[in-house]
């Protein structure tokens, strides 16, 4: 009998100006870096000059870098593809019609369904790396009463953007992010009262996401869920033939 592998996960990576002689921190499980943080398998592609800085202010340019470090993925094995940057959705529609296979890189794309799951009353907040750079194209919204619904808060300025937006990114201790996405959905929750569920763009929150349920007592979406579910969607498991 021959074992097929099992089917998995493919993550484009963004790029990192690293030295050679530098070997990259190992990262925490709740990472899109981490094959610790799914309970399947995971594969990586780094995309060519996709630096944090350049992806989140979006650069059409790398649309051919993204399709190419995506089909590498597909080749290998990836039965559906995301991304280790909410911003990434810029790049949603060229790499999904580039394979055939399901592709979310962003959480962002759960903002439609979120808002139609919440009360009609109520706000969604989406808490996002840079607010500055987290525009209406990105939110997938057309309806003027859906977007209302939608309050946008980011972390821009904060020692995470700081470390983040380097070619070369700093650590940054999950306690320093914890108090900052807490201190950022604090402020939104003061002026939005109406704030039923919180959306992480960002795809370092998910490290705090367990944090940020508690202390908030809301619903707390993040890419890893997403990814969770479009895997399993795909998966067949191990196949025996």
């Amino acid at each position: 009998m021959t074992t097929v592998d099992l089917p998995s996960l493919g993550i484009l990576l963004l790029d990192r100006a690293l030295p050679p002689d530098v070997t990259p921190p190992t990262p925490p499980a709740g990472s899109m870096r981490s094959p610790a943080t799914f309970g399947f398998p995971t594969i990586s592609e780094t995309v060519a000059g996709a630096y944090g800085d350049d992806v989140i202010r979006g650069k059409p340019e790398l649309d051919s870098a993204y399709i190419a470090a995506a089909r590498r993925l597909v080749e290998r094995g990836a039965v559906a593809i995301s991304s280790n940057c909410g911003f990434t959705v810029r790049y949603q529609a060229a790499v999904a019609a580039s394979v055939k296979v399901p592709v979310v890189l962003s959480s962002l794309l759960l903002l439609p369904a979120l808002l139609r799951q919440l009360p009609a009353a109520s706000k969604l907040a989406v808490v996002t790396f840079d607010s500055t750079h987290c525009g209406e194209d990105l939110l997938g919204l057309d309806d003027p009463a859906a977007r209302a619904r939608v309050v946008i808060g980011g972390i821009e300025g904060g020692k995470l953007w700081h470390n983040e937006m380097r070619r070369t990114p700093l650590p940054t201790s999950l306690e320093d992010i914890e108090e900052e996405v807490a201190a950022r959905i604090a402020r939104l929750r003061t002026a939005h009262p109406e704030i039923a569920a919180i959306l992480f763009e960002c795809t370092v929150f998910p490290l705090v996401a367990p944090a940020i349920r508690r202390i908030t007592g809301l619903p707390v979406y993040d890419i890893t869920a997403l990814c969770r579910m479009t895997f399993a969607s795909v998966a067949r498991g191990c196949v025996t033939v």
